[in-house]
């Protein structure tokens, strides 16, 4: 299939731009690179700089490369995605997470393409009653983020509905980790990522970190998320894509462990390679308590369960930054 990636640049969406490659799929990427690499991105994919709010760029770039060859898919990973930041500037955030879809499926619809592989978060569920978030749980975020995301999910549901179209939304925990050639990763400044933070300051890229809250409703105090390795996220998608394409269908799916890890077990983890400097502050605006998924729905449609660990997480990204140290 030929694969429009908006946001392939940046850290999923150049791993996923790898995995579809592999599978055998054509791949354009577009990006504006505010925060992806263009370096970042495989070198048989083509690559275009472009926004996804511009909707001249857009429709130019769909039209020249449909006129080569009809695309069959677009996948969005164009969204900030920065939870404190999402507080302080939502007017930003809604322009782009929700204004920037807009526009894409206004440039699908008249291209007449008709499937669309959205990555969305967690962060749509608010604070999960138990923590453990099924497709079925409440969705009520609790910071612009998540309801710039939410409000993403509903209208591509009325385009789809509206105008024929198909779609995978993926609901996805905290993303870590690094591709098995070290090649690609997180790699930019001002990380929030709890793993990649943990592993800069163990490398002594950061002096000191700080733990947002050690006096949540959890095991040791400290906030439970899902972690994820990246390319086993990046594989769903080529996986979801093929789902909907080949048997014209819509879906919601969490891409999850089932399994919670602490503030302080990642810690720990870092901490059987390097020693971490770190203390404790007042809890950070927007965390909920606990976080992780059910992925029961991901194993029945399209048989995926993560294969790599919390361990394999920590070592592959450390092993990417002691490459990529300045």
């Amino acid at each position: 299939m030929k694969v429009c990636v908006v946001g392939g640049a940046g850290y999923i969406g150049s791993h996923t731009v790898y995995e579809l490659i592999d599978a055998g799929h054509e791949v354009v990427v577009v990006d504006n690179l505010s925060t992806g690499l263009k370096d970042a991105v495989h070198k048989d994919a083509l690559f275009y700089e472009g926004d996804i709010t511009d909707f001249a760029a857009l429709d130019k770039i769909i039209a020249d490369e449909n006129r080569k060859k009809p695309f069959d898919v677009v996948m969005h990973f164009a969204a900030k995605i920065v939870v404190p930041e999402s507080v302080k500037n939502p007017s930003l955030y809604y322009y782009n997470n929700v204004e920037g879809v807009r526009t894409l499926l206004d440039v699908m619809v008249k291209h007449n393409i008709k499937n669309i592989i959205f990555s969305s978060t967690a962060a749509v569920y608010g604070k999960a009653k138990d923590g453990v978030c099924t497709e079925e749980s409440e969705t009520k975020p609790i910071n612009p983020y998540g309801e710039t995301k939410l409000a993403s999910e509903k209208m591509i549901g009325w385009f789809a509905h509206a105008y024929g179209m198909n779609y995978c939304i993926f609901r996805y925990f905290n993303v870590a980790g690094a591709h098995k050639t070290l090649e690609i990763g997180l790699l930019r400044d001002h990380l929030t990522h709890i793993v990649p933070v943990t592993i800069q300051t163990a490398l002594g890229i950061r002096e000191k970190m700080t733990v947002f809250g050690d006096d949540y409703d959890t095991f040791d105090g400290t906030c439970v998320r899902d972690y994820i390795h990246v390319s086993d996220i990046a594989y769903a998608h080529v996986l979801g894509m093929e789902h909907i394409a080949n048997k014209n269908v819509s879906v919601i799916i969490n891409l999850g462990s089932n399994q919670g890890f602490s503030v302080k077990n990642i810690i720990s983890e870092v901490e059987k390679h390097y020693p971490v400097n770190h203390e404790y502050g007042a809890r950070r605006e927007g965390d909920p308590a606990k976080l992780i998924a059910s992925n029961k729905r991901a194993k029945e449609i399209l048989g995926w369960t993560p294969k790599r660990d919390l361990s394999e997480i920590i070592l592959s990204d450390l092993e990417f930054r002691k490459k990529h140290k300045k």
